[in-house]
Order: C-alpha cells, then structure tokens, then sequence
C-alpha cells in the first residue's frame, strides 16, 4: 500500500528526509560535547583529573549553550509552520543545516580564538535551523501526507525508517571521529543535509490546511 503508485510518493517524502536528518540531528546532538572537547580542548593538555574536569565542564556548558538554540528553533517552527508550510521550512531548515555545518567545518582551520566563534556560530545555527525545519517537519509530513486508510502505516514506517539512520549514526560517528577525524565528517553532513533539502523538494507534498483538504489535493498532480 505505502509503494504502490498512489502513496509512493508520499512514502519517499516522509521516510527518505527523515532518515537524513536524523543521521545529523543525532550526530551532532549525542556527540557534541565530544566535538567540543577535541577542538575547543586541543590545546589544552590533560595533566591531571583537574585538567579533564575543566575540558568537560566547558564542552558541557558549551552543549548546554547550543541547545537553547534548539527551544528557539521550534518555537519559531510552531509560529511560522502554517504560513510558510511544512515543505518550505523543511528545505530551509536543511540548507541552514548544511551552512552551520559548513562554517564548524571551516572553523576547524582557524586560529583559537576565531575556531571557537566559528564553530559556536555553526553549531547555533545547526540547532537552530534543525528544529526550524527538518526535526520539526518531518514529524508533521509523517502524520499528514497519507490518505486516513494507512496514515498510521506510513507514519509508523517512516519513522521506523528514520531510525535506522539515528542507530547507524550511534554506532558510526565514533569510528567516522576517529578515522577521518572532525572536519570531514561535518563536510559528509554538510551533503547530507543538501541532499535532505534536494529531496524533500523532488517529493514535495504540501500539506497546509485541514486533512480534508489535503486528502483531496494530495491526487492532484504536482505543479
């Protein structure tokens, strides 16, 4: 049902963008504090307990910091999601996402006291920009672009499917920090997230309005 060519599309937009978003939402949120310490904490060698304490007092206050960004971007989501649409926020959550990722890239080049501008700017605006739009959005397409007959099916399997992209970051992303290091990762998430805002404009559903409405637009050709 969720593939045949009735629903096939609303199966892709709601499952395909979902996955990469969570491959960096869940990224960068689980190891943030970990990002922060090797690159705010390079420099500063460990010697004692005394020193790895304050490397993880800061990379904590750092994440804790970066995560009221977080309480904003879905207070603005709420506010601007049924003027704007879902589709729209969900392309400019994820190009915000790729452009905060690229500057924490960048910053990674710098000078100290510039890499920790950058990089708080990047990671700010990722925040941001994430539950702006695809951390958000994704969760209302997944509820609303299926007919009511299988909306629970296809709700259910995208998110089903979008975790297999949580897990595999879990698992992945420390090996990934360790063999390629910090700067190309954030550059692979960088593409990931272009291709979520790629994507989710290829599958493009809309659905403002009351579910009635969109139940009878969702056959319409796309324009």
């Amino acid at each position: 049902m969720l593939f045949n060519n009735k629903n096939r599309r609303a199966t892709f937009l709601a499952a395909i963008p979902w996955f990469i978003q969570d491959l960096g939402t869940y990224g960068i949120g689980i190891f943030t504090p970990i990002i922060l310490a090797t690159t705010l904490g390079a420099s500063r060698d460990v010697h004692s307990v005394a020193d790895l304490a304050q490397n993880v007092m800061l990379s904590a206050k750092g994440t804790a910091l970066l995560d009221v960004l977080l309480i904003l971007g879905v207070l603005a989501a709420i506010f601007f999601v049924e003027g704007t649409g879902r589709i729209k926020l969900q392309i400019i959550g994820f190009i915000g996402c790729a452009v905060g990722l690229g500057l924490a890239a960048i910053s990674l080049n710098l000078p100290d006291g510039d890499k920790t501008i950058l990089l708080f700017a990047g990671f700010m605006l990722f925040n941001f920009m994430t539950n702006l739009g695809p951390n958000a959005q994704t969760y209302l397409l997944a509820g609303e672009v299926f007919p009511t007959s299988i909306r629970g099916y296809g709700a259910g399997f995208a998110a089903s499917f979008a975790k297999i992209g949580a897990v595999m970051t879990a698992f992945l992303f420390p090996i990934l920090l360790h063999t390629i290091g910090t700067q190309t990762l954030l550059i692979i998430l960088v593409g990931t997230s272009i291709l979520g805002a790629v994507l989710t404009w290829v599958f493009r559903v809309e659905t403002r309005g009351s579910l009635e409405k969109i139940e009878e637009a969702r056959v319409q050709p796309q324009v």
